[in-house]
């Protein structure tokens, strides 16, 4: 009886095997040299562990089931010293595991831990990434290139109001473009809270400490889309910080770079330009539904004790600028350019152009049942940084 349930549970649990071979049971394709590493190392380290289960059980199977009392064994009742048999079974396997963990397992570990950290030999570009809440920032030193890249999946999927896609809280709006089959340097900090830049498939997990610069690389194999999250609790908006990296070709990278160029040149040359407070509204608009939303929620209406409401508040509804034209010290467009220490409300100085603080500013001013009716020019702003 005991053989026949043996046996049906055997069968059982190979069917289910074979049901669920089709389940995303393992890392994502390694499309760089970090990742194969540690895939390697992972298999390697699941093929012993299996092995050792495999073996420590096929012998207490057979001590319980050749060792039964219904068998006429009993257990004996003498003590006696170590035979030197005794001793070799015990200490061989000590000696073999020891070999297996640091030979099989712990050199090829050691490696690939080392040359994860030789991030500048050999390194052919530089991208700088600063995390935020909650957000990202993506900058091309050599390139003269910098821009936020942030969440871009719909509300109405976020509020159960839509279908979600399939790519669910992994979309950005501006996504990071590197070349293939070059070493890419890049460096890592934060400006407020630790975050994490981890991206599956190149093997890369990285956190970003506030006043510290990491540093990780990757050397991308296979041109695709690679998405990954930030892996640090960072606050309330910790799911909604995704990461969408576009590896292309060199010829691509390179088009790709004189575009956003050209954009920031462009971009340039309308800071000059005298807007109306029409365009600077529908500007600010866009920019405070893609960072701002965040913590001043929709309507401006804040989170209690948390995040300060816009709607009604004091240092919207007062002048930014004094009457010798400086800006107002925690007024406003101060508030914006340069943060507030100690709090959630980061600087944007550095992260957004001048055309994107005049508009949202001037958004601010005149929406949430704010009407202060005047404008903030991106001229204006340049000269206050």
């Amino acid at each position: 009886m005991r053989k026949k349930i043996f046996v049906i549970l055997s069968v059982t649990l190979c069917l289910s095997g074979a049901a669920s071979a089709d389940w995303a049971f393992d890392f994502q394709p390694a499309v760089t040299p970090l990742a194969e590493a540690a895939s390697h190392i992972h298999d390697r380290f699941m093929g012993l562990i299996l092995a050792l289960f495999a073996m420590t059980m096929a012998v207490m199977a057979y001590a319980l089931f050749y060792h039964r009392k219904d068998k006429g064994y009993t257990p004996a009742t003498f003590t006696r010293p170590t035979t030197p048999l005794e001793w070799v079974l015990t200490v061989l396997p000590f000696v073999g595991l020891i070999y297996l963990d640091y030979v099989w397992i712990g050199i090829p570990a050691y490696y690939a831990a080392s040359n994860l950290e030789n991030t500048q030999e050999g390194a052919e570009l530089v991208l700088k990434v600063t995390s935020s809440q909650w957000k990202w920032q993506y900058e091309y030193p050599e390139q003269h290139i910098r821009f936020i890249s942030s969440l871009s999946t719909p509300p109405e999927q976020i509020n159960q109001n839509a279908q979600k896609d399939a790519n669910y809280l992994l979309e950005v709006d501006n996504p990071v473009v590197l070349p293939v089959n070059k070493k890419i340097r890049i460096l890592l900090m934060s400006s407020d809270v630790m975050h994490a830049w981890s991206v599956p498939s190149f093997g890369v997990k990285r956190a970003t400490i506030p006043g510290f610069l990491r540093e990780t690389w990757v050397k991308i194999e296979k041109e695709g889309v690679y998405r990954g999250q930030c892996t640090q609790i960072c606050g309330k908006n910790h799911a909604f910080m995704p990461i969408v990296v576009q590896a292309v070709s060199q010829a691509q990278f390179d088009a790709w770079v004189l575009t956003k160029q050209s954009e920031s040149t462009a971009l340039g040359r309308s800071t000059d330009s005298i807007w109306t407070k029409e365009a600077l509204m529908k500007q600010g608009q866009g920019v405070y539904e893609k960072i701002c939303i965040a913590c001043h929620m929709p309507g401006g209406v804040g989170i209690p004790g948390v995040f300060p409401a816009l709607a009604g508040s004091n240092i919207v509804n007062s002048p930014f600028l004094d009457a010798n034209g400086r800006l107002v010290k925690d007024g406003h467009l101060d508030r914006v350019l340069n943060g507030k220490q100690g709090t959630a409300m980061q600087a944007f100085k550095e992260t957004l152009s001048d055309l994107e603080i005049a508009g949202v500013v001037t958004y601010e001013r005149n929406s949430f049942g704010n009407t202060m009716g005047d404008r903030v020019q991106p001229a204006q702003v340049k000269a206050l940084r």
